[in-house]
């Protein structure tokens, strides 16, 4: 479900009635960018009748609708969500994108799915991304199958793809089809001698299959050489999917309808209803545990807002997720926040609301069918919550509930905004504001040692997306400046000085006078005051005067930069019986400051941060050569043989994190990710002095 702006969603008639959650499947595709996911989606639904074949509607637009910034990227950046039914089944399809900026969007569908189809192209194959995608799966505990598409391509090989698939993908994975030579499609589970290869394939994926059987006797019937009705392997097909250990591989070409019918099939007969995945974990607001609750139609309401969208002619519209319960028009609920209570952090803080539910409807891509209800199990859209952001739980607010959300991404890519002119600004807080509720993995920070407004996203393509949307989307014009790495300065050796803050020109004067004695402190030590005055030459009452002058001319700095990690010692001074005051000996602190900074001199510093960078083992030397030339001090490396991945620690200038994250995906293929934390400040060397912009 996606909408922009210069479409409304359409509404219509003719939704898939409501189903028993045995009769409902949730299916989420996913597979790296390129794959093919849209293309199966749209035939999957031409298959299942919901659309003409060329998988256009009335208007003559795709089903699954675009954004103009998926057009010019050719590639999904939103998750897009289909209903249709088929052999008695409601089946919803969830279209996830396959670039790694958007792994929100995808485990945002794994959070509303019930089981995962992954696609591989039969011209491309397995890579790293589609293994990361398949290591997504796993970690949501998703039952998956595997579909080749694309083999009617050029350059297409099935075989070779589906032999990657079982070594790259890990045990469990068997094909379910061979594609012969006259690229028709035969089924495995059907005997067919006479071919070794086929044999041994048939033989390895029956034996998968009753392994995961419920019928204990099928396995010794099978090495007693007695035949196994096909009828009986279909129908412990669905147990064998649904464990979560046996991982079919299909076949199809979406633009010739070969293999889609048959995994439209496969869908309702042999992937997991709701009833067969247990509900995320639900707590009371207050983080109680709020015992079981499973996917039971007249159970507590539990429901949760997977997407947000805004529509220029319907406003907020929620995608949302029933887990218990039945959400129908017109009904009370409970918008609970998914915030710092709860995992999201600050960006997203918890907020509890009442609202009522307005209209709820079936998706099917962009158009919209009004529903009477939507049981546990199944999916809506919601229009007009107004509280509502993703991740939010809707409850009962008589027993309101709260589902935790699922983990994001940590976006490491900073892009500064403005507001190209002053009319734009407030319609850019406004813009921030809803893509924050739409997008939880983007977050939006206010810089206060530079002043500059950030976009932090989590690549390149995910920034893209986010400017297109505030400028198509929101009609906000934006300009993006480089970011600014906020440079400070220390002194750069000690020194004793005398501040002397004297005007006399009759009647009440101001007179203070300081000696300060100042050295560099150590790191992360901000200023340090202390005071060796003796004999009350400067009386006790102004010595806070005097820090706060030499502590607000370090916020102001000498040159243009805060002053820090600096020690400041009041040693003497003179005061005057009447002229002397706190504003006369505040003023002489600051005077005396810079006369510091003039007589030790100064030396700039930049900011470090401390960063773990986890990559695949095959690639911990180009990431090591990547740092070495980032100025990286390189502190230690934790290898991680079960998951073959090593995590590198580093300390590395702020400056140099500011493109890193394309870096990183450069070097590692797309497989590396990394966090950061803000260490100390260290000197900066001259060469980097110049190109590094002052606070």
């Amino acid at each position: 479900m996606a909408t922009h702006s210069g479409s409304s969603n359409r509404t219509g008639v003719g939704a898939p009635a409501p189903r028993p959650p045995e009769r409902v499947r949730n299916v989420a595709l996913v597979g790296r960018a390129g794959a093919g996911k849209t293309t199966l989606a749209e035939a999957l639904l031409v298959a299942a009748g919901a659309l003409p074949r060329g998988g256009r509607v009335e208007d003559g637009t795709t089903c699954l609708d675009t954004e103009e910034v998926e057009v010019r990227l050719q590639h999904s950046v939103s998750l897009h969500a289909a209903t249709v039914e088929h052999a008695g089944h409601r089946v919803t399809l969830l279209d996830t994108p396959g670039a790694p900026d958007f792994v929100g969007e995808l485990r945002a569908a794994l959070r509303a799915a019930d089981a995962a189809l992954v696609v591989v192209s039969a011209v491309t194959g397995v890579d790293a991304g589609t293994v990361q995608v398949w290591d997504e799966c796993v970690v949501a505990g998703l039952p998956r199958a595997v579909v080749v598409t694309q083999v009617d391509r050029p350059r297409a090989d099935v075989p070779a793809v589906v032999r990657s698939c079982r070594e790259l993908l890990g045990a469990g994975v068997h094909p379910l089809h061979v594609l012969g030579d006259d690229g028709a499609l035969t089924s495995l589970l059907e005997p067919l001698p006479g071919d070794p290869e086929r044999d041994r394939l048939r033989a390895e994926l029956i034996e998968g299959v009753i392994a995961e059987s419920e019928d204990e006797t099928l396995m010794d019937r099978y090495l007693a050489g007695e035949p196994i009705e096909v009828a009986d392997l279909v129908a412990d097909l669905e147990t064998a999917v649904a464990r979560g250990d046996f991982h079919p591989v299909l076949c199809a070409a979406p633009p010739t309808g070969l293999g889609v019918g048959e995994l439209l099939d496969l869908l309702v007969s042999a992937f997991p209803s709701p009833l067969e995945r247990p509900c995320p974990p639900v707590v009371r607001p207050d983080g109680r545990p709020a015992g079981h609750v499973g996917c039971d139609p007249a159970g507590p309401l539990v429901a949760e807002v997977v997407q947000t969208t805004t529509d220029p002619y319907l406003g907020r519209i929620s995608l949302v997720r029933v887990f218990s319960g039945t959400l129908r028009p017109d009904a009370p609920v409970h918008v609970c926040g998914a915030g710092s209570g709860h995992g999201w952090g600050e960006q997203h803080p918890d907020h509890d609301a009442d609202e009522r539910v307005g209209g709820i409807a079936a998706v099917l891509g962009s158009t919209l069918r009004p529903v009477a209800e939507c049981p546990a199990g199944d999916l809506c859209a919601v229009a007009r919550l107004s509280s509502a952001e993703t991740g939010d739980t809707l409850s009962d607010p008589e027993h309101p509930l709260v589902v935790p959300p699922w983990p994001l991404p940590d976006p490491q890519l900073p892009v500064a905004v403005e507001a190209a002119s002053r009319s734009d600004e407030d319609r850019l807080a406004a813009a921030l504001s809803r893509l924050v509720a739409e997008d939880p993995a983007v977050r939006v920070e206010r810089r206060p040692d530079t002043g500059q407004l950030l976009l932090w996203c989590v690549g390149d393509a995910h920034a893209e997306v986010l400017l297109d949307r505030l400028r198509g989307r929101y009609g906000v014009a934006v300009q993006t400046p480089p970011v600014r790495v906020p440079l400070v300065e220390t002194l750069a050796g000690p020194a004793t000085v005398t501040g002397r803050h004297v005007k006399q020109s009759g009647g009440h004067g101001q007179y203070a006078v300081v000696v300060l004695e100042g050295r560099p402190g150590p790191p992360g030590s901000g200023v340090t005051f202390s005071q060796r005055v003796v004999g009350g030459a400067v009386p006790t009452q102004f010595h806070g005067s005097v820090e706060k002058g030499v502590r607000a001319q370090a916020a102001r700095g000498v040159s243009g930069r805060p002053l820090v990690d600096v020690e400041v010692v009041l040693v003497d001074g003179k005061a005057h019986s009447v002229d002397s005051s706190d504003a006369a000996f505040s003023a002489a602190g600051a005077l005396a400051l810079r006369e510091l900074a003039a007589a030790a001199g100064t030396q700039v510093l930049e900011p470090w941060c401390a960063v773990e960078v986890t990559v695949p083992a095959e690639h911990v030397g180009p990431v090591l050569g990547d740092l070495a030339g980032r100025r990286a001090r390189v502190t230690g490396s934790v290898a991680d043989p079960a998951r073959e991945e090593t995590t590198v620690h580093a300390e590395v200038p702020e400056r140099e994190l500011i493109t890193y994250p394309r870096a990183l995906r450069s070097v590692s293929h797309g497989t590396g990710r990394f966090t950061r934390r803000p260490l100390d400040h260290e000197p900066a060397p001259a060469a980097v002095v110049t190109d590094l912009q002052p606070a």
